[in-house]
């Protein structure tokens, strides 16, 4: 498998255009990001979403922006570039992938020495950008690799919200060992929950799945727990957007009853991402900030109102999972396993870029 089942994200020079998945599975829109607050407004209102991507298009971001700055001075260049960073910074707060992709454009910025010129520096961004594009395709087919042999002939997956190549630069997290199995003959199902409010599973990965041709059932959130119970699901997969050393991870809302479900039943739960979602300055779950969203997500769907008017709605958009009811991480350097603790710390040791 060596082309991604999507593309959700392109550098096309001086903008990069994505897929609109605000407008899936109806519309097959592209949009171009051309600016700094272009790029927020794509991440905030999840034009652009899932924290590896998130993290690729704020790269992206401050890459674009240096563009459009090289005849400035030193100063303006590196002045705006800050402030670039800092909104992009603000956009989310729950996914780790985006601190750690901006971390690595500022530290570009401040290696330049005031003696190279903004244009040198401009091309330094864009190749790092560009890197940290590269180096997710190769952790998707990594993360594919590692996982595809929890998979066995006949089984029926679970998951929960977008993991898969929309959430990435292609190759998925929590899709990426579904796509991997399939593709080498493996005869699977895929059971996505429809994950309201926002309905992530029902617009977007049974869209990627099925354009992959990939058997794929939407179910209502509320039927997880039943379908565990009764042995129709073999194995449940899913990304992440935060995990902390000691095991416990932040996902998509509802993750966490999925998980507990899972475990009551005896089911393996696996959750599938990058070494770049693992935040180092964190042990617990409890220490993540967990983003709070507009209420007409919930009140509204696809712009009708679904509650009596002047009803309150609250809408977090993520949980947090006890590493206790997690079977495992699949990573782009393997499986790791129980106990997390040392295990998820050892691979800080071996990547410089994690220092």
């Amino acid at each position: 498998m060596h082309e991604p089942p999507v593309k959700p994200i392109e550098w096309c020079g001086d903008e990069v255009k994505i897929i609109d998945q605000r407008r899936l599975p109806g519309e097959e829109h592209i949009l171009s990001l051309r600016t700094t607050g272009e790029f927020e407004e794509a991440i905030k209102t999840l034009a652009v979403r899932g924290a590896p991507l998130i993290g690729i298009a704020a790269a992206m971001g401050v890459a674009v922006a240096s563009r459009r700055l090289v005849s400035s001075t030193w100063a303006e260049f590196e002045t705006s570039l800050r402030e670039s960073i800092q909104v992009l910074h603000g956009t989310r707060p729950t996914a780790s992938n985006l601190f750690w992709a901006l971390k690595r454009m500022e530290k570009i910025l401040e290696d330049t020495t005031h003696d190279e010129s903004p244009e040198a520096c401009s091309r330094a961004l864009v190749k790092e950008a560009l890197g940290i594009y590269e180096e997710d395709l190769e952790m998707g087919i990594k993360i594919g690799k590692a996982g595809a042999g929890l998979i066995r002939d006949g089984f029926s997956i679970l998951t929960h919200c977008n993991a898969g190549g929309l959430a990435t630069s292609g190759f998925g997290t929590a899709l990426a060992p579904v796509y991997w199995a399939f593709n080498k003959g493996v005869q699977l199902k895929v059971y996505a929950d429809e994950t309201r409010p926002l309905l992530q599973g029902a617009r977007l990965t049974a869209w990627e799945l099925a354009r992959a041709g990939i058997d794929v059932t939407v179910i209502c959130d509320s039927a997880a727990h039943i379908m565990l119970s009764r042995a129709k699901i073999d194995l449940v997969l899913v990304g992440a957007d935060r995990i902390t050393l000691s095991g416990d991870f932040a996902n998509k809302i509802g993750t966490r009853g999925v998980a507990m479900s899972a475990h009551a039943a005896g089911v393996p739960f696996y959750v599938a991402a990058p070494s770049s979602t693992i935040d180092f300055d964190l042990e617990k779950g409890a220490q993540i900030p967990i983003e709070e969203r507009d209420a007409l997500e919930v009140t509204h769907v696809g712009g009708v109102r679904i509650t009596p008017p002047g009803v309150a709605a609250y809408n977090p958009a993520f949980d947090v999972t006890p590493a206790e009811y997690v079977s495992g991480f699949i990573t782009e350097k393997g499986l790791i396993n129980p106990p997390y603790l040392e295990n998820l710390a050892s691979i800080r040791s071996d990547d410089p870029q994690m220092h």
